[in-house]
């Protein structure tokens, strides 16, 4: 099968060998696997990360989000059986979604929404789990609350999601940051009631709209540069969850208004085969069901072609660029 590799994080992604497709043997499924033909993909933060810092002595796959045909199932297969149409974020420490085919634990796995195509599909997984579990699992919102939560960086990928499940399945009032005016647009597009720019002060910003303190800080980026003003946004007791990585995080600052802080990774329940597990299976269930209904719609942004080498270096790039809004998918090989 074809896959798409790299293997010298040092390289830049103008060099063709940053990644570079390689033909390699189609994994058999065992247990709980299945084996998915790949029909779309789309491209995270994830990847490039990695791609620029892991060191690999052998090819590596990158790619996470994907969608695509169960063609075979392992002996322990409850979930699922050949012919389904599934979506789903697969795990850090296995080989990725950029290649014809890819094993995947069922319990991690969902039935795509059928009232969307595989682009549109490909672009939800990993930003809907990581929103739903940052908004409900972590900072464990009420939602017939009618509280405040300021989302830091709300037009990315996880932003987007965040957005518009606190402003469809809460009583949130949603402040979001952006600081362009075409990110701001799409913010507010997909639900939030303020929007404010993060390139300046956010408690200024805050205050212009008459908000003095938050309930809730949805930090998805550049934490560390905002990590004062989010202490003194922040109401006494409230809740700071975040999911970049801080070179150093002082926690110690917090405690003066028993701030709490949680950390979301996505991974996180696959990396430990957690005993709920599960629950990804059931939260992608409980999305594609919101997107057939209509209540919630996909992130695609950019659609950059077939799945090859030179399509997924120009992704990577434009990541790397700071300047995506919502998601870039790639479709077919």
């Amino acid at each position: 099968m074809k896959a798409i590799v790299y293997r010298d994080h040092q390289l830049p992604i103008t060099d063709p060998q940053a990644l570079y497709e390689i033909e390699t043997e189609k994994p058999t499924p065992r247990a709980r696997d299945i084996l998915v033909k790949i029909a779309a993909i789309s491209v995270n933060p994830i990847d490039t990360k990695i791609r620029r810092t892991a060191n690999t002595a052998e090819p590596r796959i990158l790619g996470w989000d994907a969608v695509g045909e169960v063609v075979a199932v392992g002996d322990e297969v409850s979930l699922f059986a050949p012919g389904d149409k599934v979506y789903y974020a697969g795990s850090l420490i296995r080989p990725g979604t950029n290649a014809e085919y890819h094993l995947v634990d069922e319990r991690i796995v969902a039935k795509k929404p059928t009232q969307c195509g595989d682009a549109e599909a490909a672009a939800l997984p990993l930003t809907a789990l990581t929103a739903w579990e940052l908004l409900f699992d972590r900072l464990a919102v009420e939602t017939d609350k009618p509280k405040t939560l300021l989302i830091i960086g709300a037009a990315g990928g996880v932003g987007s999601l965040l957005t518009q499940l606190a402003s469809k399945l809460t009583q949130l009032r949603v402040i979001a940051t952006a600081s362009r005016p075409e990110t701001a647009q799409w913010v507010k597009a997909l639900g939030a009631d303020e929007v404010i720019d993060h390139s300046h002060s956010l408690v200024e910003g805050c205050g212009k709209l008459g908000i003095e303190q938050v309930d809730y800080v949805a930090s998805l980026t550049h934490t560390d540069s905002h990590y004062n003003e989010i202490i003194e946004l922040l109401a006494p007791q409230g809740k700071l969850g975040l999911i970049d990585d801080p070179q150093t995080l002082d926690a110690l600052p917090l405690k003066r208004k028993a701030i709490s802080l949680h950390w979301e990774l996505m991974f996180t329940r696959s990396l430990f085969e957690t005993v709920d597990m599960i629950r990804q299976h059931e939260i992608l269930t409980r999305v594609a069901s919101l997107i057939d209904q209509g209540v919630l719609t996909t992130t695609l942004a950019e659609h950059y072609g077939v799945i090859n080498a030179e399509n997924l270096r120009k992704a990577h790039a434009m990541l790397e660029s700071h300047k995506a809004k919502g998601k870039i998918v790639l479709e077919g090989f």
